[in-house]
């Protein structure tokens, strides 16, 4: 800041105004700039978190959710046997791969109201090089022959997104008739199994968000309540009524 004094013809000293140069300018604005740039980039720090947060939040939600759905379709599996008039016999509506699973269960999840038995199929649909979705289908079981149609497209609900890897495991009980011990296998053939898994493992690898190199990895460890399966015999009502011994009267 400079102050000059300044002498007029009729000698009346005059102070002139004060103000600044063009350096001083210069490094103030420069001074501001960063001042700036540094609250900026503050505010868009804090923002960026909270936005990754309410991702994270809603992503935790979505799979918490879809989790206990799973979950609780599994539990109401119901051994449904099909008939067959071939020779290999009747066999139970269940088949467990490593990357999908069919089977029949009491609880529709696109329904509200129970509608009787329905057919469900879980199916890890590869999208790209690198993520995909797990797919729910749905349709009554109306005609034997349910176990061989393809679901429709159409039909399907996408129950996770953003999904790296799912995979389907089966828990086998010790059989010591046919010298096999407990564990978990990849596959479940119910047609020589000839009964269900006792308990389902499903491992999802997800991505956190959208765009995002993270991984989370869950597990949906539930047990099957139905997986001894009697078969049930019916009774003639006449052998069902107490028979008197011969020779007495009423």
């Amino acid at each position: 800041m400079v102050l000059k004094r300044i002498r007029q013809s009729s000698d009346v000293e005059v102070l002139e105004a004060p103000g600044f140069t063009l350096m001083e300018v210069m490094v103030t604005l420069t001074i501001l700039g960063f001042i700036l740039v540094m609250i900026f980039g503050v505010f868009r720090l804090g923002f960026s978190a909270w936005e990754k947060g309410e991702t994270n939040k809603e992503v935790y939600q979505k799979v918490r959710i879809s989790s206990q759905m799973i979950s609780r379709q599994i539990k109401s599996i119901v051994p449904y046997k099909i008939k067959t008039p071939k020779a290999e016999g009747n066999y139970l509506a269940f088949e467990g791969k490593a990357r999908s699973l069919k089977f029949v269960s009491a609880l529709p999840l696109r329904s509200r109201q129970p509608e009787g038995f329905v057919f469900a199929v879980y199916e890890f649909k590869k999208e790209g090089s690198e993520e995909g979705r797990l797919v729910l289908y749905e349709q009554k079981v109306l005609n034997k022959d349910f176990m061989e149609e393809t679901p429709r497209e159409e039909s399907g609900i996408s129950l996770l997104e953003g999904v790296v890897e799912a995979r389907f495991e089966y828990y086998r009980e010790e059989d010591k008739d046919e010298n096999r011990e407990a564990g978990w296998v990849e596959e479940w053939n119910a047609k020589a199994e000839n009964k269900l898994p006792r308990a389902l493992r499903i491992t999802i690898i997800q991505k956190k968000g959208k765009g995002e190199k993270d991984e989370t990895s869950f597990t949906i460890l539930t047990e099957i309540p139905s997986y001894r399966y009697e078969e049930v015999r019916t009774t003639p009502l006449w052998r069902m009524i107490p028979q008197r011994p011969p020779g007495t009267s009423g």
